[in-house]
């Protein structure tokens, strides 16, 4: 159940980091959902399941995403 519950977290993690991000991001909705969940794993980690790891999820995935979006700038 966590990693259903974790999947999904980071789906919406995913989304409001797709919707925050400024620009036209390459990726899809199916990598910004793999992007929000890496995001919320790294970003909500530390703080645990308060709303500071809200908080630092959506950031991790805003991180994420814009990386990804450098990356596959270059390419």
């Amino acid at each position: 159940m966590g990693l259903i519950m974790w999947l999904v977290f980071g789906a919406v993690v995913g989304g409001v980091a797709k919707w925050a991000l400024p620009g036209r991001c390459p990726a899809g909705w199916v990598p910004t959902i793999a992007l929000g969940v890496v995001g919320s794993f790294v970003g909500g980690l530390p703080f645990g399941a308060h709303a500071a790891g809200l908080i630092g999820s959506v950031v991790g995935a805003i991180v994420c995403l814009f990386l990804f979006s450098i990356w596959s700038e270059d390419r």
